[in-house]
């Protein structure tokens, strides 16, 4: 391990962080663009060289917070990127430059009032992960029972201020500059989402809450909450065993394993949802573990969404009547979820039509290969076809969170890249709403 240094932690001051996003920005910019040219005279159609996303991953890595969940996220799209790359930004799912074990002890004690050593029979000094907003640590309570302990990076609550105001100016002055759709109602709800995770407290809470929700899948699994070792900044869980899904996609699975697994991210994403109106809103895959007792074991509970009543109801309906293969009258249920809608209502319609064709294949098509999906990509046409038009479509903010969630589902099930009946797994969505 490093020694205790500020080396150790994400750099702090808005200033220092811009600098650091405009000097990597620079760098991979030119790399796209000489790799444009490249595509253009008929040669390599890599977007970003494994050069390029070394370098992401290391200055991402070390600013860690928003900044590394954005790498997080650009990891996960694989119309963007060559497997190589995508291997290399995948680190940034469970791996980041490490904090010292001085500084992990330091917060420890500030936190539960004693050393690593003195709260917990024993605390391994080498990381087991290092995510976004806190590092974690194997160790075992005084009772003997192993645990998962995170601990969250000194400053990090500074860092992440900064990167949002960052952002939040971006975000005010492409909207202007462009005359694009003002999105400061969207950045307003990921940002008060993602400073929420902050709070350690409130993740037990969520992680309590969460596991009533999916208490009646039997085969999904929440850990526990260790109260009496969980404050503001640790976290102390029942540690779970298995490999996360990054790492057993690359295990050679069965069909029949790849399948089964894709049917739990199904039911762990839509379950919660609709019998609870919550969604487990950071789907990246170093979040899931495939545990050996065949259970899909669930990690990081700072960004559950709770989400109004309307809008899961009007959602429910959505559902029910895309599963029976009615015709859905998309406009007033549109409406109730919460849209706005600035187009005649037909031409609206027709959009929002062809979006909710291409998303529902897999709920209309069996069997459906994963492993051939084209929704992402479709999807992304469609919308750049009729860009001007869906700016006079705006969704509610709380959509946001539930996009990132079924987005990020979608982009894990190709992953897996399983091939069987889907249509089936949500029919057994369907038929639990009765």
């Amino acid at each position: 391990m490093a020694s205790d240094s500020d080396d150790t932690l994400p750099p702090q001051g808005r200033f220092t962080r811009m600098r650091k996003l405009a000097g990597l920005s620079m760098q991979v910019g030119a790399d796209v663009l000489k790799s444009g040219a490249k595509r253009l005279a008929g040669g390599t159609p890599d977007l970003l060289s494994k050069g390029a996303a070394e370098k992401l991953v290391s200055t991402l890595g070390e600013l860690k917070g928003a900044a590394m969940k954005l790498g997080q996220a650009l990891s996960m799209d694989p119309d963007l990127l060559t497997p190589e790359v995508r291997q290399v930004l995948a680190r940034l799912q469970n791996q980041a430059p490490a904090m010292s074990y001085d500084m992990v002890a330091r917060v420890v004690r500030q936190e539960l009032g004693a050393a690593p050593e003195d709260a917990f029979r024993e605390f391994s000094r080498e990381p087991l992960a290092a995510a976004s907003l806190g590092q974690v640590h194997r160790a075992v309570l005084p009772d003997g029972r192993p645990v998962a302990v995170k601990v969250q990076y000194p400053g990090i609550a500074d860092s992440m201020a900064h990167d949002m105001e960052n952002l939040g100016m971006v975000v005010k002055t492409v909207g202007k500059a462009s005359r694009l759709m003002d999105g400061s109602a969207y950045f307003q709800e990921f940002r008060d989402e993602l400073l929420l995770e902050l709070d350690y407290r409130r993740e037990a809470s969520l992680a309590e809450g969460f596991a009533r929700s999916v208490a009646s899948l039997e085969d999904l699994y929440v850990p526990a909450v260790i109260a009496s070792h969980s404050t503001g900044r640790v976290l102390t869980l029942e540690l779970l065993e298995g490999p996360t899904l990054k790492d057993w996609v690359v295990t050679g699975a069965s069909n029949d394993e790849r399948f089964r697994v894709s049917r739990q991210l199904i039911r762990a994403t839509y379950g919660p949802f609709f019998g609870a109106g919550e969604i487990h809103a950071d789907p990246h895959p170093g979040n899931f573990l495939v545990m050996p007792d065949g259970r899909l074991g669930l990690l990081d509970f700072g960004s559950i969404k709770r989400f109004s009543p309307r809008f899961v109801a009007a959602n429910r309906r959505m559902f029910q009547q895309a599963m029976r293969l009615e015709t859905v009258d998309v406009l007033p249920l549109s409406r109730e979820v919460g849209f706005t809608v600035e187009l005649p209502d037909e031409e609206a319609a027709e959009l929002i039509r062809e979006v909710l064709h291409i998303a529902g294949r897999p709920m209309r098509l069996s069997p459906y290969d994963y492993a051939s999906c084209e929704i992402p990509r479709d999807m992304r046409g469609h919308f750049t076809r009729h860009a001007p038009r869906f700016l006079k479509i705006k969704p509610p903010p709380e959509a946001v969170m539930f996009f990132r969630s079924t987005g990020g589902l979608a982009q894990n099930l190709r992953l897996i890249g399983a091939h069987g009946d889907f249509r089936g797994v949500f029919l057994e969505m369907a038929e639990r709403l009765g």
